[in-house]
């Protein structure tokens, strides 16, 4: 064939169509595929040869699968400008329709060929006339071997193109990627688009065609465009942002970080203080884009790269380095993000991939974590690149969020979050800052097991399904709908290397004696599974018996752990919001937890006069009695304010309290009255208080209380527990503590002596390059911490604490003891490093103690630590004015930790 007939066919007073063109690439051959939505749909598949593109019309478009044999109708030959063309022929010419170019690249034979292009040429054009072409594509969308193949019974132009097996061979469908490697253009946006036509003889303006009055798309074709359009444009446009990246903080890029969490509420709200935007049903992730570099993590740190590789090559792309927050997920086609397709994502061929971004935590070298939000997405919104439509920003919208949560519902989101405008953002910290609002009731459960009926054809039947709850998986009930036979296929193959003997749910469950407060999964015809699977259900209500009513299955949740699923339980809306009004919060980028509020201080629980009182906190009611009994008498301080005051510390305590075990000191009857330890409150808790079952060290199974909430702070104080003793390790890793604690326990030494040996610990600390935080204990003595991030068990830190009191004792040996019995210690300081041990506690920071005073055990900045420092600087009448100036100094505690092997080398080195 030759240019002849493609002339021939051809007015080129009326179409752009290239006449002609010739290669300049002395080395490489080039291939193109066209899109062209002419009379039908089809792909023109060209390659360079003899000086012209040889083509072939694949109605269906090319396959990355062996599998699929395309037709491909050859046709004449097109010049090798046309490589190139994009636009629309118009209507009535030759092909008439919209072309965009859909690959291109260069390619070769499979042969290896020697001499260079020329040689190739005619080794490929011999093989055409054999009528069996075999090449290798190097293109943007098709990579690797395809042939050629003319083929009988279809006419002398009728040909095979076919995919051979290789490293690129894929089932996915190639097709679905649509967008030009050119312009970015679809077929529908280049219909829309194109600026130029030709039409009799010469360029002329498409005319605008006005939108119809129904039907009309949107700009994201979705329903969710109509929310996004009421979306507060004036709301971040007027910060300066180069004014607030100039002040904002230096600092490296951040990592190992996890993203901050919302708390669960209730009911939707309106508040001019807060900010709106859509829930997407999807995977959260933080992106780290860093000279080139990519990573996408989950949001417990799972590697995302692999699995999402078009977002991951996306945003290497980018020419800035930062570190986003955001949600991956499928869009449907109403534009609504669809779990189950996410889930089952492999390629473009099974979704449209979106990044929602919402949040920017450091940009260019600046730690943006402090700022506050509203400046946050004011920069995110001025250096996010937005000219590919898979990145999306995450609109936010003012003031109305229970008509936003309405119109929300009504296109069938999973949920709106509100958001504080003035918050902070703090890693891997559950916020109240934060809010989440589902319209539909959704919970991440854990897989301990599956039931199979007798004469199903189906893998099983239903998912036994489970939460922790005090540290073991209690059983919520069981799903057995919202599964695909593909799909039980694909989860039986997961379960066959799980299978267990027993059941993971703590007991062995009795279905002739169900229990009404801990229901049993069906003992009959179950197949145990280890618990480590998590997967997300949809459910009507949660039953008296902490059951799910009628669940559907969701999709599987590969970016949660097994250990983390805990039961998601709703706030008072109005507990939070209201709240907020009282207490401007203040959070520290590094902090994991709770900070200190900048604003006044948070108002009192009881009031004055009466003397029971019963409120609800956090959707629990509490009752209080007895106020004015007096429980320091020598200060005449009452039991009502004890419970004012925990009320007030409660968001600087609780990090501090939060899935930790406690130990509760009973003073009943006042610090002068008979007291009494209990570790054990199994039947003696209310139902929503959280336990952790333990077997003792001398084998006694007891069920301790763990904090958790105000709720539950304040319900330890009710029962006279004027201090708070938690474990130094959460139930989470029970063996393994946050941090190392060396307690200088004093006989007859001065205060000024305990801090001298204060200070000696934290020169030793120092000198191997270890973090310390002290405190004072509230009694006597002063306490030590040392962060360890729970990497370490309870004997590697006894260990640890015993090198270094060793050291410290030696520096000062006349007036300090490793001795443990009292009366061998001669009356000198005890450097006790033996409370590093498991179910061992001493009084939290911020804690109450019962001595006279009403002290508080009260971490100090170190240059605090001097001569003339005493215990009684810090009381329950001054502690709250002190952290609302100073905030919570003992937060580095809950740092990552220190690397404990080369630190104990490095003590080795120097101090032996």
């Amino acid at each position: 064939m030759s240019l002849e007939k493609y002339a021939a066919k051809r007015d080129f007073t009326k179409t752009a169509e290239p006449k002609a063109g010739i290669s300049k690439d002395k080395n490489k051959l080039m291939f193109v595929i066209q899109k062209h939505d002419a009379s039908r749909l089809h792909y023109d598949f060209r390659l360079e040869m003899d000086g012209v593109l040889k083509s072939w019309a694949v109605p269906k478009g090319p396959s990355t699968d062996p599998k699929n044999k395309r037709l491909a109708m050859m046709v004449e030959d097109h010049p090798f400008d046309y490589r190139n063309f994009e636009g629309i022929i118009p209507k009535g010419e030759y092909g008439g329709g919209t072309v965009i170019v859909w690959d291109e690249g260069t390619y070769e034979p499979i042969e290896e060929i020697k001499g260079g292009k020329k040689a190739q040429e005619k080794h490929l054009l011999k093989q055409l006339k054999e009528g069996s072409l075999k090449i290798k594509l190097h293109g943007e969308k098709l990579q690797g071997e395809y042939a050629l193949v003319k083929t009988h019974g279809m006419g002398e132009n009728g040909w095979l193109l076919i995919k051979h097996k290789d490293d690129f061979a894929s089932a996915a469908d190639i097709t679905k990627k649509d967008k030009s490697v050119l312009s970015g253009k679809t077929i529908e946006k280049m219909e829309k688009t194109s600026e130029k036509v030709w039409k009799d003889g010469g360029e002329q303006d498409v005319e605008e065609e006005k939108p119809k009055k129904t039907g009309s798309k949107k700009k994201l074709h979705e329903p969710v465009a109509d929310l996004e359009e009421r979306a507060e444009e004036t709301t971040t446009s007027k910060i300066d942002t180069e004014a607030i990246l100039k002040k904002a903080p230096k600092s490296k890029i951040p990592t190992g970080i996890k993203p901050m969490l919302a708390t669960l509420v209730n009911e939707p709200f309106d508040d001019p203080d807060w900010v709106y935007e859509v829930k997407w049903d999807g995977y959260r992730a933080l992106g780290f884009i860093n000279k080139g570099e990519v990573q996408l993590l989950s949001r417990n740190n799972k590697d995302f790269n692999e699995k999402y590789y078009p977002l991951k090559k996306l945003l290497e792309s980018w020419e800035i380095n930062a570190v986003i927050d955001g949600e991956i997920l499928v869009l449907n086609n109403k534009g609504v993000s669809n779990f189950g397709a996410l889930q089952n994502w492999r390629s473009e061929a099974d979704g449209e991939l979106v990044l929602y971004i919402f949040d920017i935590l450091w940009y260019e070298g600046k730690n943006l974590m402090g700022l506050p939000l509203i400046e946050r997405q004011a920069i995110m919104r001025k250096v996010i690149p937005t000219d590919d439509d898979r990145v999306r920003l995450s609109q936010i919208f003012k003031a109305n969020g229970t008509e936003f949560f309405e119109a929300a519902g009504k296109i069938g989101l999973e949920g709106i979050m509100a958001k504080r405008a003035s918050s902070t953002y703090v890693p891997d910290n559950r916020s109240k800052d934060w809010l989440k609002i589902k319209i539909n009731k959704r919970q991440e459960v854990v897989i301990g097991g599956y039931t199979k009926n007798e004469g199903t054809a189906k893998q099983f039947s239903s998912l036994l399904l489970g939460v922790y709850e005090g540290g073991k998986l209690q059983y919520v009930g069981k799903v057995g709908t919202g599964f695909s036979d593909k799909l039980q296929k694909e989860m039986m193959a997961k379960f066959d290397v799980l299978r267990a003997e027993k059941s993971p749910f703590g007991y062995e469950p009795d279905v002739n004696k169900p229990s009404r407060f801990r229901p049993n999964p069906p003992k009959a015809k179950a197949t145990w599974l280890k618990p480590e699977l998590v997967c997300e259900v949809s459910f009507a209500e949660v039953t008296s018996d902490g059951v799910f009513r009628h669940p559907s299955f969701e999709g599987m949740r590969d970016d949660k752990k097994a250990k983390d699923v805990v039961r998601e339980t709703e706030v008072e809306t109005d507990e939070i919001v209201d709240e907020g009004h009282h207490a401007e919060k203040k959070t520290d980028p590094k902090h994991k937890l709770v900070s200190a509020p900048k604003g006044d201080a948070k108002r009192t629980l009881l009031n004055p006069k009466e003397e029971t009182q019963v409120k609800k906190i956090c959707g629990h009611d509490l009752k209080f009695t007895h106020l004015s009994k007096v429980y320091w008498p020598e200060d005449g301080i009452t039991k009502r304010d004890m419970f004012n005051y925990y009320y007030q510390v409660a968001e600087y305590i609780l990090p501090y309290l939060k899935d930790r075990p406690q130990s509760l000191n009973r003073f009943p009857n006042g610090i002068h009255g008979p007291s009494f330890y209990q570790k054990d409150v199994r039947g003696k808790s209310p139902e929503w208080v959280r336990t952790f079952p333990y077997t003792t060290s001398e084998g006694e199974d007891k069920d301790y209380l763990v904090g958790h909430d105000e709720a539950t702070l304040l319900w330890m104080a009710s029962l006279g527990c004027i201090e708070m003793n938690p474990w130094f390790s959460r139930i989470q890793s029970p063996d393994n503590p946050d941090y190392c604690v060396i307690d200088l326990d004093p006989d007859k030494n001065t205060f000024d002596q305990v801090i001298q040996a204060a200070q000696e610990v934290k020169k030793v600390l120092e000198a191997i390059d270890v973090p310390s935080y002290c405190k004072t204990s509230g009694s006597t003595g002063m306490h030590i911490y040392i962060p360890l991030g729970a990497k370490y068990d309870y004997d590697q830190s006894q260990m640890f604490a015993r090198l270094i009191v060793n050291i410290v004792h030696q520096q000062i040996p006349d007036y300090t003891s490793l001795e443990r019995m009292v009366k061998n210690r001669d009356g000198k300081m005890y450097l006790d490093f033996l409370q590093n041990r498991p179910g061992a506690t001493i009084a939290g920071p911020y804690s109450l103690r019962p001595k006279p005073g009403a002290t508080v055990s009260m971490p100090l900045h170190w240059d605090e630590v001097k001569p003339g420092l005493t215990m009684k600087h810090f009381t329950i009448h001054n502690s709250i004015a002190r952290l609302k100036k100073e905030g919570d100094l003992f937060k580095g505690v809950l740092d990552k930790g220190i690397d404990l092997e080369k630190t104990i080398k490095k003590a080795q080195s120097i101090f032996q």
